[in-house]
């Protein structure tokens, strides 16, 4: 299989405080990677430099073997300009946990938005992909509401949807279910389960450890910015052979 996001010596700080010390990860095509961890371990900031919302300090992302945010001259790299890196992000779907939904638009609107402004797809088209997409998420009878009528877990799914339009790649969640109550999660889960047995690659960062055993190719544990271990499912939720993973998954099983 071929590797999809391939991360090498990625370093971040923001100002004295180093969140990411030197980072090594692949993601194999078609493959799923869950990454677990305490709150400050550097989660969320490693996936925000996957497609370029971070600005690396050190080191380099590639996906689908192309740099993210730079590109290569010699043996320097120079930063895009805006319009590059917002191209490269149409390739990279991401789900924030907050589901960033424009709260003007309808939720169809919501999602014929990118395609239409961002890929110049002829509206007619992305109307009933987008229609299409919410049926494949359960809500193809809210097409025509606005996302305070919806619920957290509705919300969310119009989210997925939403960065589903843009035929990305590879899909990032960072904490989809956070801000969700108990009994919305299943919902949630269930879609990106769905989108796992078809395929997508996805990297999620998640504290459900439950799904982490039943989804993940690949489970990777992360504190104070390093990568502490990773492997299969069953190897690093069962038999952790760090004591920092051990303790951390004993507060969470």
């Amino acid at each position: 299989m071929t590797v999809m996001v391939d991360i090498r010596s990625v370093h971040k700080s923001f100002g004295p405080l180093e969140v990411l010390k030197g980072i090594d990860l692949a993601v194999r095509t078609g493959e799923v990677t869950v990454i677990l961890g305490p709150s400050g371990s550097g989660k969320s900031t490693l996936l925000r430099t996957i497609n370029h919302l971070e600005k690396v300090d050190r080191g380099r992302i590639s996906v689908d073997g192309s740099l993210v945010g730079y590109r290569r001259s010699g043996d320097k790299l120079y930063e895009l300009r805006e319009r590059e890196i917002l191209r490269q992000r149409t390739r990279i779907g991401f789900v924030f946990q907050n589901f960033n939904l424009f709260p003007h638009l309808t939720v169809l609107d919501n999602i014929v938005e990118a395609p239409v402004s961002a890929l110049k797809r002829p509206r007619k088209d992305a109307v009933e992909a987008a229609r299409a997409l919410l049926d494949r998420v359960g809500l193809a009878d809210k097409a025509d509401a606005y996302p305070k009528q919806l619920s957290g877990g509705q919300q969310q799914r119009v989210a997925i949807a939403r960065a589903l339009a843009l035929e990305p790649k590879l899909l990032l969640f960072d904490e989809p279910t956070s801000a969700l109550d108990p009994e919305l999660v299943g919902e949630v889960l269930d879609v990106i389960k769905d989108l796992a047995h078809q395929g997508t690659t996805m990297i999620v960062v998640t504290h459900e450890i439950g799904f982490a055993r039943e989804v993940a190719d690949t489970v990777v544990f992360m504190d104070d910015g390093r990568i502490v271990e990773q492997g299969a499912p069953g190897d690093v939720l069962d038999r952790p052979r760090h004591e920092r993973t051990r303790s951390f998954l004993s507060k969470v099983l």
